[in-house]
């Protein structure tokens, strides 16, 4: 059985496949024979980058083919939608194309790889283009990461923005709060304060460090409305307590804590995010002893 390419070396890595096969033949089509591709995880292209690409289309024609497969009496597109929205918008009647026979899943995977290696897609769509795949493939986050030549904790990370409220989420979406932002208000759980937070980082332009201030004001006042007594101040950190730390959150790929309560004693505090998170650090741990 052909082991699937992997795609960390970008789109071409998934249409050319083993070096034995071709990359499929190449037109030059109508522009109202191509349908948008349904698997598209951007939902919003930048309107000064798009005005600039109209211009160069107009001037120079599409130099790079778009990416389709048959369907029906037309073709789906499956990479190069800035290209068949400049040339629509440029008027053009055709544009090149080149064809390949890809299934739903390499669809999917095109479309990430294209927008997720080459575009910058945005924190949220990047996420929702995880969640999409996933669910609609029932794989594993760690066969995801493999496909895409990515860290399965980086994606892990962007699954758990899904959790923050809609409104959170459309904010990172349109680029009022930063991915930094997004890591910090997902680490609390009251929505309403995180809806809060959010709202009062934007209004004030925080910086993710002052966020991080307010996030850890919240927890101790939540902590005392509780009636629980506030805890008492950490030991500090020595440097070499603190690059055991370092060690440690590189071993293991996730959030490390050292936490000392004395000269002789603490706790080492590992976080995960996901059910796979956890397994895999303890699986770590299994291999280790």
């Amino acid at each position: 059985m052909t082991q699937k390419p992997r795609l960390g070396r970008g789109l071409d890595a998934l249409i050319a496949g083993p070096a034995e096969q071709p990359t499929g033949p190449t037109a030059v089509v109508a522009v109202g024979r191509i349908q948008i591709n349904p698997f598209q995880p951007r939902k919003a292209f930048d309107d000064d980058e798009l005005a600039q690409l109209t211009a160069s289309v107009k001037e120079h024609g599409v130099l790079q083919p778009v990416v389709v497969r048959p369907a029906g009496d037309g073709f789906q597109l499956i990479a190069g939608e800035r290209r068949l929205r400049a040339a629509q918008k440029a008027g053009l009647g055709e544009i090149p194309i080149r064809i390949v026979d890809f299934n739903d899943q390499q669809v999917l995977e095109a479309a990430l790889v294209e927008n997720i290696q080459r575009s910058d897609l945005n924190a949220i769509e990047k996420a929702q283009g995880f969640k999409d795949y996933l669910d609609r493939f029932h794989m594993k986050q760690e066969q995801l990461a493999e496909r895409l030549g990515m860290d399965r904790t980086t994606i892990s990370n962007l699954l758990g923005l899904l959790n923050l409220p809609a409104e959170v989420q459309d904010w990172v979406r349109v680029g009022q709060l930063t991915l930094g932002h997004a890591k910090v208000l997902k680490g609390l759980h009251d929505a309403g304060r995180v809806v809060a937070l959010a709202k009062e980082t934007i209004a004030k332009n925080l910086s993710v460090h002052a966020l991080e201030q307010l996030a850890k004001q919240t927890k101790t006042e939540a902590a005392a409305a509780q009636g629980h007594a506030p805890a008492k101040a950490a030991v500090e950190k020595t440097a070499h307590v603190q690059a055991i730390e370092d060690e440690l959150r590189q071993k293991l790929a996730t959030r490390v804590q050292i936490k000392l309560k004395g000269k002789d004693k603490g706790q080492i505090v590992l976080g995960f995010e996901t059910t796979d998170d956890f397994e895999r650090i303890v699986e770590t741990f299994r291999k280790a002893a």
